[in-house]
């Protein structure tokens, strides 16, 4: 439905930016943490993922742990307790800024087959928008009225 303007619930979903929907309070993990430490981390923070950082301080993300990837760690024969985040990270990790459109920002999920992006500003952790956060805000764009 067109909004008396003229914007059609695709633009709108044009505009919807990535820090107005991402999670500020993200949980992160040092790069030598057993897989073990990721997972608790992860359950107790209700997250199903953990941005791995440089550290505390200047909070550079240089990979991210998934439950998927604790899941093939298991599935492949690996000791939780005992393999390293360092054993199983890759390349750094896709990310987006707070200014990337969602819909910007899905594309990116989707092309990278990836479920979670970091948000980095300045090159510094400030959030993470999953898969889930971008359907939310792109449905939430198309559906409600313009106003």
């Amino acid at each position: 439905m067109d909004s008396p303007s003229g914007a059609t619930a695709a633009d709108r979903s044009l505009t919807v930016i990535v820090g107005d929907v991402m999670r500020p309070a993200v949980t992160t993990v040092e790069r030598h943490a057993h897989l073990a430490g990721a997972a608790y981390l992860m359950k107790h923070a209700h997250d199903s993922a953990v941005v791995v950082t440089t550290d505390d301080e200047s909070r550079q993300p240089v990979a991210i742990v998934t439950e998927t990837d604790i899941t093939h760690a298991v599935a492949d024969g690996r000791n939780v307790n005992e393999t390293r985040i360092d054993d199983i990270i890759g390349l750094d990790p896709v990310t987006a800024s707070p200014g990337t459109t969602v819909r910007e920002a899905a594309w990116q999920m989707l092309s990278a087959h990836i479920r979670h992006l970091p948000v980095v500003e300045e090159g510094r952790l400030v959030g993470i928008v999953d898969m889930t956060d971008a359907c939310r805000a792109l449905m939430r764009a198309v559906t409600e009225p313009a106003g």
